[in-house]
């Protein structure tokens, strides 16, 4: 008969293909895990590594049996965080993530001063990728992203869109102008973000609409660093109203039309705290409430 403890030593041993380090992470002696191992193949009467020296990786059996006992363990962990939140064990915990939205501050100090008793956890992350795996694994609730999301396993709720300008310098040919079109911006030199950033790949994808080659002359990492350069007059960018200073000049973007919407992100069959539940319900009312008063 299968335990609970074989099943979370294969996953360990299959994470790390390796009986020594996973024998380490699990804090057991080597010998005892591979004995726990053998005691599971020979249970279900196959082998679930090719074993070679000091290298164990998983076979086409191990491969069939971890999809099955990864929704197994992740069920168990479902039921322990919905048990802990009936218990209050977790009370008042939300866990948020983004990559590229600073969660408004009015908002967080609305909803903390609605529910005192509450605590909101904002990680600031490298990728979607890593917030679908965050996600996945239980590390945070919801998730905040520009891009689109296409996972049949996720719900999402679409927040708000924001409008996004060409900053120029005051001194700037263009900066008179009321409206720009993207076309007539081949010769300018843009200051950017990296390529892996959201907006970076958002902007980049208005200009290949258009046919525009954008020249990229500096990089920066942080969007709130781009207005100084723009400033100084290195070089041109989009930018976002929030993350423009009064020294830059903002231009409609008339052709194409250029936005960005931010959604919150949770997955569909993960049970959510009864806190986690509160701050997506006050998310919702407080942005359509802004809305509504823009």
């Amino acid at each position: 008969m299968m335990e609970l403890l074989q099943l979370q030593y294969f996953r360990k041993v299959a994470q790390l293909g390796h009986l020594t380090k996973a024998a380490e992470e699990l804090h057991i002696a080597q010998p005892a895990l591979s004995k726990t191992i053998a005691r599971l193949e020979s249970d279900l009467g196959v082998p679930l590594f090719d074993r070679q020296k000091r290298q164990i990786r998983l076979n086409d059996y191990g491969h069939i049996f971890l999809k099955q006992v990864e929704i197994a363990l992740s069920a168990l962990e479902e039921g322990k965080r919905q048990i802990a939140d009936q218990a209050d064990m977790v009370r008042g915990r939300v866990v948020l993530a983004s990559t590229d939205h600073q969660c408004d501050a009015e908002l967080v100090s609305s909803f903390l001063e609605l529910f005192p008793d509450h605590r909101l956890f904002i990680k600031q992350t490298n990728s979607d990728e890593q917030n679908q795996s965050f996600l996945k694994n239980g590390d945070i609730d919801f998730y905040i992203t520009s891009l689109p999301v296409d996972h049949k396993n996720m719900d999402s709720y679409s927040f708000i869109t924001e409008e996004i300008f060409l900053g120029v310098p005051k001194s700037h040919s263009l900066a008179n102008q009321s409206k720009v079109h993207l076309q007539e911006l081949s010769n300018e030199d843009f200051i950017s973000l990296p390529t892996r950033n959201h907006f970076r790949q958002l902007t980049d994808k208005f200009c290949r609409d258009v046919g525009l080659n954008l020249q990229t002359i500096c990089e920066v990492e942080e969007l709130s660093a781009i207005s100084s350069f723009v400033e100084i007059e290195i070089g041109i960018a989009f930018l976002p109203k929030a993350a423009a200073t009064d020294k830059v000049v903002l231009l409609p973007i008339e052709q194409p039309k250029c936005t960005r919407t931010f959604q919150i992100v949770w997955l569909k069959d993960r049970y959510l705290s009864k806190a986690a539940k509160r701050f997506l319900q006050f998310l919702i009312h407080y942005y359509r409430k802004n809305t509504e008063i823009m």
